[in-house]
């Protein structure tokens, strides 16, 4: 017999028995399917993620401030001090300035987070972040302007209170009013509204519910301090982007007069974007591995659904396979019949599990998208790949060995059997 006459003799198997052959290639439809579902949500995720980093700007280099190690647990030490009240206030506007003059760097904001109780002329009243930072921030960030204008450096420096809103603070406070023109109250004091956001959705904080202010008008007359939170900077050459970071560091240390042999002993930590996307992979690599098995063991149930089926296949032809030895069928024929049976099976619900997959994999981009959230559908060949192989393995695996029982039959105990 040629593969092809396999293959038909397979097909008819196939369609005699219809019901029970899909329903025991049901388990590899699952399971290819969450491998697909799983690798797509997970380069989806990143996507997605990625893109809302990306509305800050790209090629960005983010200079922060951080508690310096005191020897023990370096790990998520500062992080720890900082959330349980510990600040740090030595970065400041000159530290901005100064990375900004290193040859790499085009241009760079720095920014301080506030909080306050927002009140417009019509009595409304929200709670707000306050986002104070430079001018020069609609440099570097993707956000757009609805009505109005962002504040200028001549704003900045003359401490001038103005403000630009954010979509949900001008509806909350203003609704279907005009807020550009009009004053809010921060702080016991009237700022200005000069501008107005388009929505930006959620990016790891509500930005939309945050209110702009020039930094140096909030750390003056908002909050009464000199320090910032973080400066971001836009580098031009990506290419020199590590000896940029050592640049900003050998210059941060000089003017925190930190001994440059001594890094922890550091007061700021300075990350890129590639940094952010390589924790990404790290991150969403070991959560993808791990959901993957748990696919797996779908795809092994399945492939010991299609063992047994096939077992009962065996044992319901065993006097076919007795006549067809009789008439001279031999043992490797049998062993590729059986064999192909099996992998006719697996293939066609890998097949079906690819579909499915990419299926619902679109809709849930599709439903994200519905909800606001820049969720790209992307379904990556290498994980077509591994679904392909795993069915394909799973075939030849939970078949092999009842086509070997198939083909190892005496023919007169099969011809007796009925």
């Amino acid at each position: 017999m040629k593969s092809v006459d396999y293959i038909k003799a397979a097909i008819r198997q196939f369609r005699r028995n219809l019901l029970r052959s899909m329903l025991t290639g049901l388990g590899i439809v699952i399971g290819i399917a969450a491998v697909i579902i799983v690798i797509s949500a997970g380069q989806g995720m990143k996507g997605f993620i990625l893109g809302q980093f990306n509305q800050f700007g790209t090629n960005i280099l983010q200079t922060e401030t951080r508690v310096p190690s005191t020897g023990s647990i370096e790990s998520g030490e500062s992080a720890m001090a900082q959330a349980t009240g510990t600040v740090i206030t030595t970065l400041t506007l000159n530290d901005m300035a100064a990375i900004r003059k290193i040859p790499n760097i085009r241009t760079n904001y720095a920014a301080q987070f506030g909080q306050d109780i927002a009140v417009a002329p019509n009595g409304s009243k929200k709670t707000v972040n306050i986002f104070g930072t430079s001018a020069t921030m609609m440099e570097i960030d993707t956000a757009e302007l609805s009505v109005g204008r962002f504040y200028t450096e001549e704003d900045d420096a003359g401490l001038v209170r103005v403000v630009v809103l954010g979509s949900n603070v001008a509806r909350d406070l203003f609704e279907d009013t005009d807020p550009v023109g009009q004053k809010i109250k921060l702080k016991q004091r009237n700022f200005e509204v000069i501008g107005v956001f388009k929505p930006r959705g959620f990016v790891f904080m509500d930005y939309d519910s945050f209110v702009y202010m020039p930094i140096k008008t909030l750390q003056k007359q908002v909050l009464g301090i000199d320090y910032i939170n973080f400066i971001l900077s836009q580098y031009e050459d990506k290419d020199k982007m590590p000896e940029t970071i050592a640049d900003v560091e050998a210059l941060m240390r000089e003017r925190h007069n930190i001994d440059p042999t001594d890094p922890d002993k550091d007061d700021f930590i300075v990350s890129s974007s590639q940094d952010i996307e390589d924790i990404l992979d790290t991150v969403l690599g070991g959560f993808t591995i791990l959901l993957i098995a748990l696919a797996v063991i779908s795809l092994i149930v399945g492939g010991v659904g299609i063992m047994n089926i096939m077992f009962v296949s065996v044992l319901e032809r065993t006097f076919e396979i007795g006549l067809r030895k009789a008439l001279g069928a031999k043992r490797d024929q049998i062993l590729k019949q059986f064999l192909t049976e099996a992998v006719i099976i697996t293939g066609i619900g890998g097949i079906s599990g690819i579909i499915t997959g990419v299926a619902i994999s679109f809709l849930i981009s599709w439903g994200a998208a519905t909800q606001g959230f820049a969720w790209p559908f992307v379904v990556p060949l290498y994980g077509i790949i591994l679904a392909v192989g795993f069915s394909s393995i799973c075939g030849l695996v939970f078949g092999i060995y009842p086509a070997r029982r198939a083909a190892n039959l005496d023919p007169i105990e099969a011809l007796r059997y009925e």
